[in-house]
């Protein structure tokens, strides 16, 4: 018989990783109406899943695999509009304002660029896991990485970041 998660293992895999499923579905969402029910239905699939995870990894990446499969399939709809803007990004929180100023530069780059950014950089997978997560080869996302980091780069500087 399959173990399912009794109320207090979900609610404490909710609290521990809740915020990075909503950060990645603020990523890809880039509204908070989307984002949230995203990262909701996300959490309703780990309720109905019905097995339990190998170990923290496992249920990372499948937490990360997860959403941005949810986020994809939800941009798909042809009826999805833009509930609201940019600004919404402002609801992610940074342990630095540094960081806040860094992550509306990397908002602004083109979506692809965005998830490996951030999968790289906030949740410290390596080029390998991530190509391994999202289907793609690793050398796309080697590509993808470098590209991510001469525009963000570029975004940086115009914007005077770093300068005294």
């Amino acid at each position: 018989m399959a173990h399912t998660l009794s109320g207090e293992e979900m609610a404490g895999l909710y609290r521990r990783r809740f915020r990075m499923v909503y950060q990645i579905c603020m990523v890809l969402m880039k509204n908070v109406p989307d984002a949230e029910d995203a990262a909701q239905n996300v959490f309703r699939r780990v309720m109905e899943r019905g097995e339990p995870f190998r170990d923290p990894e496992h249920e990372k990446a499948w937490l990360i695999v997860t959403a941005r499969n949810e986020c994809k399939n939800q941009l798909k709809h042809w009826w999805r509009t833009r509930r609201a803007g940019e600004e919404a990004l402002d609801t992610l929180v940074w342990e630095q304002p540094r960081d806040r100023e860094v992550w509306e530069q990397v908002a602004a780059l083109p979506k692809p660029h965005r998830l490996v950014l951030y999968l790289y950089y906030y949740q410290g997978y390596t080029a390998g896991e991530i190509a391994e997560m999202l289907g793609e080869n690793p050398s796309t996302v080697r590509s993808r990485l470098a590209a991510a980091r001469k525009k963000l780069k570029l975004r940086l500087e115009e914007e005077g970041y770093g300068q005294a």
